[in-house]
């Protein structure tokens, strides 16, 4: 069920000896957050008008809070990844006419919300050939992005945790 813009923010819980209306706000990294419990505000509809009344004064003092921009973050490793090098992935593409051939897919992001990709084909390089250029394309990509440094950074980043 999709939550309508007037309990935006809101959330009510009904959880053992908790009944009342939970809001939340955001800014910076930062969580604020209260509850308004159902019998210490004097019932479920006054508690939910008290919510949104401090929801609503929440998001105002949090507008005059500047937002700082976030720093990217960079993923080094994901539990799915089967190829052993992060944005490669072996894949079957599905031609116009049916046909099917499998490649080795590239994906990276040259900036935030922006997704691009690439594939090399198995048939026409090799399965080897195919994975080489596919890792060689990605890892190009990610230093033209982050700088020419990018992969000893992470390998540092590696031994540290």
């Amino acid at each position: 069920m999709a939550k309508s813009k007037a309990n935006k923010g809101i959330s009510r819980i009904d959880s053992g000896s908790t009944h009342g209306w939970f809001v939340r706000g955001y800014r910076n990294g930062k969580t604020y957050s209260k509850l308004f419990s159902d019998r210490k505000c004097g019932g479920k509809g006054k508690a939910q008008k008290l919510a949104k009344q401090y929801r609503d004064e929440l998001e105002a003092e949090l507008s005059e809070i500047p937002k700082v921009p976030r720093q990217r973050r960079i993923v080094i490793t994901d539990s799915r990844n089967t190829t052993g090098e992060l944005g490669v992935s072996r894949t079957t593409k599905v031609g116009p006419n049916g046909t099917k051939h499998e490649c080795f897919s590239v994906s990276w992001r040259p900036e935030p919300g922006i997704q691009k990709c690439t594939s090399f084909s198995i048939g026409k390089y090799g399965e080897k050939k195919a994975f080489k250029l596919a890792v060689e394309h990605r890892r190009k990509m990610m230093r033209e992005i982050h700088g020419p440094g990018f992969y000893r950074k992470l390998s540092k980043k590696k031994e540290s945790s």
